[in-house]
C-alpha cells in the first residue's frame, strides 16, 4: 500500500513538473503576441501539440482547446499579428538554455510534407526523403541541435522552388513575401547556421548529408568561419591528395586493409551501430592548425556498401571523434520521426507561407519542450541512481567494518 502511495505521489509530482514546464515555455513567448487572445491561443496550441490527440489538425486541436470550431486556430496561424521568426529566436534560446554544450553538433537536413493540389506555398512534384521518391510535396530545410543529453530543432526554412520563385501569381496567392528569392537547400542551411553563430549558440561541429556535402560553396564558407564539419559526399566527388585531384572512390582504393577500425557511431535500438571506418588526410596546405580528411565507412561483412564524408577540423581530431559526428546525423532523422509522430509536424492544413512557418515553429517549440523535459527527467534518474549507489556502497563498507570488529 505504501509503495503504491509513493508511486502515486511521484506521478502527481511529475505531472506538475510537466504542467509548470509548459507554462514556462508559454510565458517565454507571450511577449511576441500583442493581443491577449492570440497569447492564449498559442498556449492552447502548444498544449494540443503535446497532447495525446490522434491528429493535430485544426479541428482536433480546436476541440482539445474546448472550441466548437477551428476558427481560432485558423486565425492564430493565418491572420493574427505575431512573428514566427521572433518565436524561433525564443526556441533557439530555450534549447541552448536546457541542452547547450560546447561539443554540440549542428545537423542540417530536409524533410518532405506530402500535399495535394498546387496551392500550398512551395508545393510541387519533387523528391521527398519521407516518401523515398518524387511526390507532390513541400520541402522544409531544418537545423537540429544534437548533444549527449538530447536532440531537437533550432531553426527551419521552407524551400521555394525556382518555378515558384518566378511565378508572381502563385506567390501572391500563397502569401510569399516579396523579398523571398530562390535559394538552394545548402544556401538555406548556410543561412540558418549563420543565424545560430550570430546568436552565440555553442557548438563544435556541423554535419549533413550529400545534398549539403556536394555544395563546395557551403564547405568553403564553413572553413572561412573556421567551423569544423563532417559532411557526407558521393563517391564521384573530387578531393585533393598529394597536390592532385582524385575521385573519392579512387582514394578509397588506396586505403590499406590494416587502416580500417571497427567503431560504433552511436547506440541504436538493437545496440551499438558498428561499422568499419578509415580516415585519409587530404591536402591541407595553408590551413594552419586545421586539417582536411576523407572519412570512409563500410558495412561489416559487406565491404562494397560504403559512405563517405569530407572532414575539416583541428589537426589533433581523432578518428573516434569524426565517427561520433558522422553518427550524429541520424539525430535529425529521429527528431523528424518524433516531431511528426508525437507533435503533428506534418499534420497542418494551412497553405500560406506564413501559416507554414507559424505551425512549424510552434511544433518545434513543443518538440524542444518534450526533449528538454525528458533530458531533465533522465538527469534526475541518474542523480537518484548515483545517490542510491553511494548509499549502497556506504552500507557495504560499514558492513565490512562491523564484520572485522567481530
Amino acid at each position: 500500500m505504501t509503495q503504491r502511495t509513493d508511486e502515486s505521489k511521484a506521478a502527481v509530482e511529475e505531472a506538475k513538473r510537466w504542467a509548470q514546464g509548459l507554462e514556462a515555455v508559454a510565458e517565454r513567448i507571450r511577449g511576441r503576441f500583442p493581443r491577449s487572445e492570440s497569447r492564449e491561443r498559442a498556449t492552447a496550441y502548444l498544449r494540443g501539440l503535446i497532447s495525446p490527440v490522434e491528429r493535430k489538425n485544426g479541428w482536433q486541436l480546436a476541440e482539445e482547446a474546448g472550441d466548437e470550431t477551428p476558427y481560432g486556430v485558423q486565425h492564430l496561424l493565418g491572420r493574427a499579428e505575431w512573428s514566427a521568426d521572433e518565436v524561433r529566436d525564443d526556441l533557439r534560446s530555450y534549447v541552448v538554455e536546457h541542452l547547450g554544450s560546447e561539443d554540440a553538433v549542428l545537423v542540417v537536413d530536409e524533410t518532405g510534407f506530402l500535399k495535394k493540389g498546387t496551392k500550398s506555398a512551395g508545393v510541387q512534384r519533387q523528391y521527398s526523403g519521407t516518401a523515398g521518391r518524387i511526390e507532390n510535396c513541400q520541402v522544409g530545410v531544418f537545423l537540429a541541435y544534437a548533444t549527449s543529453e538530447g536532440r531537437t530543432f533550432i531553426d527551419r526554412e521552407l524551400y521555394l522552388p525556382k518555378e515558384w520563385a518566378g511565378n508572381v501569381g502563385r506567390r501572391v496567392e500563397a502569401g510569399v513575401p516579396d523579398g523571398v528569392e530562390f535559394a538552394t537547400k545548402p544556401r538555406l542551411a548556410r543561412r540558418m547556421i549563420a543565424r545560430a553563430m550570430a546568436a552565440g549558440v555553442p557548438f563544435k561541429w556541423v554535419t549533413g548529408d550529400e545534398v549539403y556535402g556536394r555544395d563546395r560553396r557551403l564547405r568553403v564558407w564553413l572553413e572561412e568561419q573556421e567551423v569544423s564539419y563532417c559532411i557526407a559526399v558521393g563517391s564521384d566527388e573530387y578531393v585533393w591528395l598529394d597536390f592532385r585531384q582524385h575521385r573519392v572512390k579512387a582514394v578509397v582504393g588506396m586505403i590499406p586493409e590494416e587502416a580500417w577500425a571497427v567503431l560504433s557511431c552511436r547506440a541504436g535500438a538493437k545496440g551499438e551501430r558498428l561499422y568499419e571506418w578509415a580516415g585519409v588526410e587530404l591536402l591541407s596546405f595553408l590551413l594552419g592548425e586545421r586539417r582536411r580528411w576523407l572519412l570512409v565507412r563500410r558495412k561489416i561483412g559487406e565491404p562494397a556498401e560504403m559512405a563517405y564524408y569530407v572532414v575539416y577540423a583541428d589537426a589533433e581530431t581523432t578518428l573516434e571523434e569524426m565517427v561520433r559526428v558522422a553518427g550524429a546525423r541520424w539525430a535529425i532523422e529521429e527528431s523528424f520521426e518524433t516531431a511528426k509522430g508525437e507533435i503533428g509536424l506534418d499534420q497542418y492544413e494551412v497553405r500560406s507561407w506564413h501559416g507554414w512557418y507559424r505551425h512549424v515553429t510552434l511544433c518545434l517549440l513543443a518538440h524542444a519542450y518534450l526533449t528538454a523535459t525528458r533530458a531533465e527527467a533522465a538527469r534526475r534518474e541518474a542523480e537518484k541512481k548515483r545517490v542510491l549507489d553511494a548509499a549502497a556502497a556506504r552500507r557495504k563498507r560499514l558492513g565490512r567494518r562491523a564484520r572485522r570488529r567481530r
